[in-house]
């Protein structure tokens, strides 16, 4: 077992100074480097955009992400179009992941499942003054969200399904911000994600205050949506996107829906950050290890986060900084992996 975290940031202000922060910080961390490392094989296939279509649909989806890209990009001393290429999230590949989540009433559980050598390590909280909704939850690709929460409830986070017939679109990371960022309610967010162009198959999770909870079923071909509470890695009602092997999909659905059923929020976290409860994975090689268990309680505007399998998480609570302004004292999330490879925000 090794040690790991997740650097804390907070910020309120303007989206182009929270970016020019964020470029600040960038120059001091390994984060840069080693992902240039990283993608350097596939940079040429996958890091291929058209800046006036990327921009054309920022204006139309989240304006004000354009002013945070250009804010990275003055910080950094970067074009705009590098800065797209890097953080805009819009044509560029990402690496596939498994996760699972769990959705009660008043509550949202999910394991985020990834490769560690791939994860940023980074938790924002971030409330814009000059539009969009405060948001807070962990990052990919500096401006996207894996999974998070907004000022009115909304919480959201995401399964990959297939990359197969891929299409010109937003990457999951990108889209879990803009639904964060701009929508309300479940309703609105299934509107948007309706609206918006996909480039690879997801599952979107998305609850509010009132317990309305769906999946949202996204291809680059077809969206639709449907009731549940529970989401892993394959279609119900696309079942034609899927991959040809969904076996451990399937049993982690079945596992939740079986066990997860009148849990409350409590309970469920345990059931999703037990080690020996059989949803927690450590096949980390295969992109496919538990690296962070969210919890979010809408009602109550507050965020759980924990690294590694049987963590007492950290608790946010969202509504505190929102109402009083009250900024959390903690820095750094840690936890422990059984794995070799650091985080890319690690020294």
């Amino acid at each position: 077992m090794n040690a790991y975290y997740s650097d804390v940031i907070q910020f309120k202000g303007s989206h182009y100074d929270f970016g020019y922060m964020q470029g600040e910080r960038l120059k001091e961390s390994p984060i840069l480097s080693r992902r240039a490392a990283q993608w350097a094989a596939t940079r040429k296939r996958h890091f291929n955009i058209n800046q006036s279509e990327a921009v054309d649909l920022f204006s139309r989806f989240i304006p004000h992400m354009l002013d945070e890209l250009q804010g990275l990009a003055d910080s950094l001393g970067w074009t705009m179009e590098e800065a797209l290429v890097e953080f805009g999230g819009y044509y560029v590949e990402t690496a596939k992941s498994g996760c699972s989540i769990l959705t009660g009433p008043d509550f949202m559980i999910r394991n985020y499942d990834s490769d560690p050598a791939f994860y940023e390590g980074r938790y924002v909280i971030y409330q814009p003054t000059d539009g969009g909704y405060a948001t807070l939850g962990p990052t990919m690709q500096i401006t996207g969200r894996t999974d998070g929460m907004n000022e009115k409830g909304l919480a959201m986070g995401y399964n990959f399904v297939n990359r197969v017939r891929s299409g010109d679109g937003f990457i999951c990371n990108m889209i879990g911000r803009m639904v964060l960022e701009t929508c309300a309610d479940v309703r609105e967010a299934i509107a948007l994600l309706k609206e918006i162009p996909h480039r690879t198959s997801f599952n979107y999770m998305l609850t509010d205050p009132a317990g309305d909870t769906f999946i949202v079923e996204a291809s680059p071909r077809k969206v639709t949506e449907r009731r549940a509470s529970v989401s892993t890695n394959h279609f119900e009602i696309l079942a034609e996107e899927n991959r040809y092997r969904t076996e451990d999909s399937v049993r982690r659905r079945d596992e939740l829906t079986d066990r997860g059923d009148g849990l409350d929020a409590s309970a469920a976290y345990r059931l999703l950050n037990g080690r020996k409860e059989g949803i927690f994975a450590e096949k980390y090689g295969a992109s496919a290890g538990t690296i962070h268990t969210s919890a979010y309680l809408p009602a109550e505007r507050k965020a759980l986060f924990a690294i590694g399998g049987n963590q007492m998480p950290v608790i946010f609570n969202f509504g505190r900084f929102l109402q009083e302004g009250e900024r959390t004292n903690v820095t750094r999330v840690k936890g422990m992996l059984d794995y070799h490879k650091p985080f890319i925000n690690m020294e």
